[in-house]
């Protein structure tokens, strides 16, 4: 009987657990992620579907829904989520889009990119972010994935994707985000150094490629890419 009734307790506490999550989430969609003009429709019903809470780490789970980005070690982060809201609008996916993501992380923008998308490749430098995106993407039923543990300075993808997501900053403009492109593609990425750093959208056409200045944000960098000269006298 008392293993009963401390079960009964348990899962009425999970149960309350697993409610109280729905009016956080309805809370950031609509006081922090909408407020900052994400209106897309698709967008917000994939911010409301993929659970949140499920890729951010145990310590921080009840900052999941915060307007704060969130440590994942390795000085890398989750974005917070109206930076989240604003790329994934930027990205302007079809369901029939290939995309690239430069920084898996936890997972949780790959999976929100797979659910807009037809299959995602996604890239992660640190071994065990890889591991904990691909248990977290398989425990949520993300099968539309590749996942890739490697260097992003030594990527060679092999062939060209309808968009590509950057998750950390760049000092510098990679051109290798416009080559990957195809024709039409689009790329959101990070680029700059702190405090002056800017989403920038790149669009790609036949023959060369345009930049769009969208918003600024700070994000940790990716490792082991391009920085500026320091300036001397």
């Amino acid at each position: 009987l008392a293993w009963r009734q401390a079960g009964a307790v348990c899962q009425t506490a999970w149960n309350i657990t697993v409610m109280n999550f729905e009016p956080a989430r309805e809370a950031m969609i609509s006081q922090q992620i909408r407020t900052c003009d994400v209106n897309d429709a698709a967008v917000l019903e994939c911010l409301a579907r993929v659970p949140r809470e499920h890729f951010v780490p145990d310590e921080f789970v009840t900052l999941a829904f915060s307007d704060t980005a969130i440590p994942l070690g390795h000085g890398q982060e989750m974005l917070c989520p109206v930076n989240e809201g604003r790329m994934l609008q930027a990205l302007n996916l079809d369901p029939e889009h290939r995309v690239l993501v430069i920084g898996t992380g936890s997972g949780f923008m790959t999976a929100c990119v797979a659910r807009l998308a037809d299959h995602v490749t996604a890239v992660e430098i640190f071994p065990d972010l890889h591991e904990y995106a691909r248990d977290r993407l398989t425990d949520a039923r993300v099968h539309n994935v590749d996942l890739q543990q490697t260097d992003f300075s030594d990527l060679n993808p092999g062939h060209a994707f309808d968009r590509i997501l950057v998750t950390g900053s760049m000092p510098l403009f990679d051109v290798r985000m416009a080559e990957w492109l195809e024709p039409d593609g689009q790329c959101i990425m990070i680029t700059g150094t702190a405090p002056a750093m800017c989403v920038e959208r790149v669009r790609r056409t036949a023959d060369h490629y345009m930049r769009e200045k969208l918003f600024e944000t700070v994000v940790p960098p990716l490792l082991n890419v391009p920085a500026a000269e320091p300036f001397s006298f």
